[in-house]
């Protein structure tokens, strides 16, 4: 019952740090509302974001159309709003695919000695590209769909995240309950599970939320030069493109979408701020 307690407790307690930290909460807020709208769009989207009206081409924001239309008539704010659903999609799906594999990879290296060497030259490998040079790289290769965009951000990030895993678990392999489980019998595989990556996750999930942003931003730059998920689907990047010849008749085009990718990746990197004051406060950075 004591142990329950004591867990409980801490959870308490861990929860009371996040709600009194300024950053966590204005992220989590942006987060929440940039969620809810992408995943009510079906319902909140005042016209369909693929159908044009050639009457309202390029209509200025209205009480009609309240972010305007673009050259082919299509609503801008269902526009938003679906692509608001793709890009977060395409965002988790990057974060969740990075931290399998980056979590695989760097225990792997951090824990077995044999096997730092050849992985950490692997992954040096591909971090001596920058991470969007190499991410366009990739998805010029496969071609534009939004397997092979997801595919290209996850291998241009799993190099960095890897590392990060690896630089924790050299860490916690060294710790005194770790040597005491080697000496009890236990297996590397409990080892590895139960005492050392246990111990070593918190960079990694203040690392998937700036992943996560990245993602988006990434994914953003990729629609705008063309490699991205094919028309008429829209995302942010893809709609700002749209835009870019009528950046001066049209500006709200590529307007609304630039908001949105703003207070999208803003919210992931106040999040992952406060994660990282809560998680490790020998990092926090005092407000004045």
């Amino acid at each position: 019952m004591e142990a329950i307690a004591s867990s409980s407790s801490r959870r308490g307690s861990f929860v009371q740090r996040l709600l009194a930290n300024r950053s966590f909460v204005l992220g989590a807020a942006l987060v929440a509302i940039v969620v809810v709208l992408a995943s009510l769009a079906g319902l909140v989207a005042p016209f369909d974001p693929l159908k044009g009206n050639f009457r309202d081409r390029m209509a200025p924001p209205g009480m009609q159309h309240w972010m305007g239309t673009d050259h082919f008539g299509r609503d801008i704010l269902s526009r938003v709003l679906f692509g608001a659903r793709i890009s977060l999609l395409i965002g988790l799906t990057v974060t969740l695919i990075t931290a399998a594999a980056g979590v695989f990879i760097g225990a792997l290296a951090g824990y077995f000695r044999k096997l730092d060497g050849p992985l950490m030259r692997l992954m040096d490998a591909f971090m001596a590209f920058p991470s969007i040079i190499l991410a366009i790289a990739i998805s010029s290769v496969l071609g534009a769909s939004v397997i092979n965009v997801i595919l290209a951000l996850s291998i241009a990030a799993t190099p960095h995240t890897s590392r990060i895993v690896r630089a924790s678990v050299l860490v916690v392999r060294e710790m005194e309950y770790v040597e005491a489980a080697r000496a009890m019998g236990a297996s590397h595989a409990r080892i590895l599970v139960r005492h050392v990556l246990a111990n070593a996750l918190a960079p990694l999930v203040v690392r998937m939320t700036y992943v996560f942003a990245v993602a988006i931003l990434v994914e953003a730059v990729l629609s705008f030069i063309g490699v991205g998920p094919p028309p008429p689907t829209p995302t942010f990047g893809g709609i700002v493109a749209n835009g870019r010849d009528f950046i001066v008749t049209a500006p709200w085009i590529t307007i609304a979408p630039g908001i949105a990718i703003v207070i999208s990746v803003l919210g992931l990197n106040l999040l992952g701020d406060g994660l990282r004051d809560v998680l490790d406060p020998r990092l926090a950075v005092p407000i004045r």
